[in-house]
This record gives structure tokens, C-alpha cells and sequence, in this order.
């Protein structure tokens, strides 16, 4: 798919000082990746507090994204789950068309065998009415979906296009990169490798960091796409330290201080995250005033 081709962002939810969600501020957070060169957006992934947001929440977050989106950029819904029939009640019901595909985490906490979680795909693929990207986080699941297993769903599934490969492992991404089907999307879902991934062939990002800084890390993937390999390292190793920041203290805390810093949205997340320490706060602050006096 083309479309997801170069950078996509997973989108925060801002929430107010109360606790309640930020509608201005995510419209906001929209306009800006679109307005910085963003290629799509990810709504209600990871990154989004998606385990502590309520139905009815969610449904404010889509309707927000979507009418600010205004079909300017292609939109991905995150769908996915431990519960198998759930997640497929789920695609079953909603209304996907303002989607072009969705992103389907595997499996976390009850740590299926890879037959599992091949089963589990399988049944997500046979009622999806939209491409599915896989995503494979094993720092959050427990579980790594072995390369085998996905070029087996992807050899099965015609309408599974992709993966978000988020182990950081690049061996692992180079095996898949090398023995996918042709025209299978490997996306980096981790930042500090993503360079290096888009390099052995894979075809972008799904990103935390290119939400904060999204006019240079998206330069940074085409560039990369483009095989413009020094100019695209300069950037590379320009935002590294800003990576390691964002990551630190937990995610998303750490790129919501970037928002905070830059005048997009309060720093705010729930409970169990909590936002990042001062000194921390006091070091993304110093790394964005040197980046944009520079």
C-alpha cells in the first residue's frame, strides 16, 4: 500500500489539567503533523493512553481526528487485543470508512504459542473489511511474533499488507525485510533503528518522535527512501539524543513535555503513567531551544 509508505505518527490523546480530554489540543497535534510534511496518522494506538480511555472517549477522539483530518492524510484505527472475539465484535461493528487500514497489536499478556497468534490473525483477517498491519511489540506483549510467522500471515492474508516490527531488533527486521513477499510493507516501529530498517528496505516509520519534531524525522525518512544516506544520518544523529529523552521516563510522557515545550498541549497523562521529572523536563527543553536557535 503507498499509502502507508514514508512516516506515520501515533497520534497522543492531550488531556486538560482535569484529566479530560483536550479536543483543541489534539486538533492541533493533527494540523501540525499535516502542516510538517507527515505522510498518515495512527489513532488509538499505544502512545494514544488507549487502555485508559472509555468508549465514549474514544469515539470523541476518531470524531475529532476525522473531522480534522478533513481526508487530507490517510488515517489508521488501532484495533486489536488479548481477546480474540472482542477484537473482532469490535471491527464488526464500527464504521471503518474514513479508514484505510487498521493496526492490530498481537496478542499481550496471555502469551499464545506463534500458532496462536497465527490463529488469532487468521480470524482477524477473515472478517477485516480493511488491510491489516501487524504489530509486533514484545516489550509490551510478552511475546515477539516471529519473522516465520509473519510471512506465513502474510503469504495467507492478502489483505495483511504490513507490520509495524517495534522489537528493535534489526536482525530480526533485515529477515523479514529479505524473505517477506514483494509487496509486504516491514515499518519500523521503533525510532532509533528506523534509518537503519528503511535502509535494509523497509518503507518508513510508525513514530513517537516524528509527532514532536515531525518536519525533520520525516525528512529523515525520505531522504532515507531516497537513499540520501549522509543527509539523511544528519538528522539521524541530530534527533538521537531526543529519542533516548522522549523514552526515558515512558512513553507518552515523554513526548507530551515536547508538546508542552512547544505550546501544543499540557504534559498531562493518566494514571499509572505519570508525567516526566523536572530535570528531565528542563533537558527536552534546552535540546528544543538548541535545535530550533541552531
Amino acid at each position: 500500500m503507498q499509502s502507508l509508505i514514508g512516516t506515520g505518527v501515533a497520534l497522543v490523546t492531550p488531556f486538560n489539567k482535569d484529566f479530560s480530554i483536550d479536543i483543541e489540543g489534539l486538533k492541533r497535534i493533527v494540523n501540525f503533523q499535516i502542516d510538517n510534511g507527515i505522510d498518515y496518522l495512527v489513532i488509538l494506538g499505544t502512545t494514544a493512553e488507549n487502555a485508559t480511555l472509555t468508549s465514549d472517549e474514544k469515539e470523541i477522539v476518531i470524531k475529532t481526528i476525522v473531522e480534522t483530518n478533513k481526508k487530507r492524510l490517510p488515517l489508521v484505527l488501532g484495533v486489536g487485543g488479548n481477546d480474540t472475539l472482542k477484537t473482532i465484535k469490535e471491527l464488526q461493528s464500527r464504521d471503518l470508512s474514513d479508514f484505510d487500514a487498521i493496526l492490530s497489536v498481537s496478542p499481550y499478556y496471555n502469551k499464545p504459542t506463534q500458532e496462536g497468534i497465527y490463529q488469532h490473525y487468521k480470524a482477524i483477517a477473515e472478517v477485516s473489511p480493511l488491510p491489516i498491519i501487524l504489530y509486533n511489540v514484545p516489550g509490551r506483549t510478552a511475546s515477539n511474533v516471529l519473522p516465520s510467522t509473519v510471512i506465513r500471515l502474510a503469504n495467507d492474508f492478502k489483505n495483511i499488507v504490513a507490520i509495524k516490527e517495534a522489537a528493535g531488533d534489526i536482525v530480526q527486521a533485515m529477515h523479514l525485510i529479505h524473505n517477506k513477499p514483494k509487496d509486504f510493507l516491514v515499518i519500523s516501529g521503533d525510532d532509533m533503528i528506523t534509518l537503519p530498517m528503511i535502509l535494509a528496505g523497509g518503507s518508513g516509520v510508525i513514530s513517537v518522535i516524528a509527532e514532536g519534531f515531525p518536519k525533520e524525522f520525516s525528512e529523515m525518512v525520505h531522504l532515507g527512501l531516497n537513499r540520501k544516506v549522509d543527509d539523511a544520518y544528519k538528522i539521524h544523529y541530530q534527533l538521537s539524543k531526543a529519542i533516548d529523552m522522549i523514552f526515558e521516563q515512558g512513553n507518552p510522557a515523554g513526548i507530551k513535555e515536547v508538546f508542552k515545550h512547544l505550546g501544543i498541549c499540557e504534559n498531562t497523562v493518566r494514571l499509572p503513567l505519570v508525567s516526566v521529572n523536572d530535570e528531565l523536563s528542563n533537558r527536552i527543553k534546552i535540546f528544543i531551544n538548541n535545535l530550533y536557535s541552531a
